[in-house]
């Protein structure tokens, strides 16, 4: 029998390099439909905060989003936009956060406050670091948990993603749990503060040391009072300060496993900087803020657009929740989500009551 030869293919004409400008257009073109899509879920979360006095931007943020993908199918050419929102943004907020801080204003607390910080952030990741491994949770989810919960929220967890590989279930369950738990602080802390006879200025402390996201320090330290306030966001802006040396350490030992072949499932080679550059942006800023480099109204514009930036991530963050995956993940997140904030937050109260 006959074969019949297959007839040669024609070769295919390779497409031309396009030019930067056009990759650039490409690029805008796949991130506009969900960048768009943040926009308005920033608008109507700082709307609704601005009617709402108390209201954080950021929490209702993220509950938009939440109920965004679990109530409306999603196409998926908003996914590119929202994966940006998620993280270019998020980090460019955290850089900005830095205009923040004034070095002299933590000073100011004392040596005696500014060890307590030190002990709520150490003690902190250290005891939910373990009991995060006898819950059987994996190393890189305690450790999103654990950052996220001792030392600023959504912003410490984004960061430490900067350095370790976690899978986006992860993040994005340890980002829904800062939200969960801080938001049940927001009435607890000074309703816990008045019982306990605590002052507005311990009150404020308190607050600062204990609760995750500075948006809900602030909603607390609004309930005290004024001088309550004020050291409650400088305590918070203390532990936000803690990010760096923790992102150091996190990096060197990230480093070390992967050197040693330690780290499962790591891209090979691929070895993280010591300090991400967001972070060193985040120094950066707090020190032209601490030498008085930066006008006030640059501080504030600045603050503005370090809201927008946090909103627009935690939207998008809250699109990446799903309710389903609660019950995938189980109750052991939870369980240490809740052991961490109480060890905290009484490291937090014992620290108060010791430095009066």
């Amino acid at each position: 029998m006959t074969r019949i030869a297959p007839t040669p293919a024609s070769p295919r004409t390779p497409e031309p390099p396009r030019s930067t400008t056009a990759r650039v257009r490409a690029r805008l073109a796949d991130l506009a439909p969900g960048l768009g899509l943040t926009a308005a879920g920033v608008a109507a979360s700082m709307t609704a905060a601005f009617l709402v006095p108390g209201m954080s931007a950021l929490l209702i943020a993220i509950v938009l989003g939440v109920l965004l993908r679990n109530t409306v199918p999603l196409s998926p050419r908003f996914e590119a936009g929202l994966a940006f929102a998620a993280k270019p943004l998020l980090r460019l907020g955290v850089v900005l956060l830095g205009l923040q801080l004034v070095l002299g204003d933590i000073l100011d607390l004392g040596v005696g406050v500014i060890l307590v910080v030190v002990a709520i952030v150490v003690i902190g990741i250290t005891s939910t670091l373990l009991i995060g491994r006898l819950l059987g949770i994996s190393a890189t989810q305690r450790l999103l948990i654990a950052c996220g919960f001792s030392i600023c929220g959504a912003a410490a967890v984004a960061a430490v993603d900067g350095v370790i590989e976690a899978e986006e279930e992860e993040v994005v369950t340890a980002v829904a749990l800062v939200v969960i738990f801080g938001t049940l602080m927001i009435p607890l802390i000074p309703l816990a503060a008045s019982l306990l006879g605590l002052d507005a200025q311990q009150a404020g402390m308190w607050a600062g040391g204990s609760i995750h996201e500075v948006a809900q320090v602030v909603a607390v330290g609004g309930t005290i009072g004024g001088a309550g306030l004020a050291v409650a966001v400088v305590v918070k802006l203390a532990r936000v300060l803690m990010l760096a040396p923790v992102l150091a350490v996190v990096s060197v030992q990230r480093r070390r496993s992967l050197a040693a072949g330690a780290t499962p499932g790591a891209t090979p080679g691929k070895r993280p900087p010591i300090i991400p550059l967001f972070v060193v942006g985040f120094i950066a800023m707090v020190v032209v803020r601490s030498l008085g480099w930066v006008p006030d109204d640059v501080v504030a514009g600045a603050g503005l657009a370090q809201t927008v930036l946090l909103a627009a991530a935690m939207f998008a963050l809250g699109t990446g929740v799903r309710f389903s995956m609660f019950r995938r993940v189980g109750v052991r997140p939870f369980a240490l989500a809740g052991a961490s904030t109480l060890i905290v937050t009484g490291v937090a109260l014992a620290g108060v009551v010791a430095v009066g």
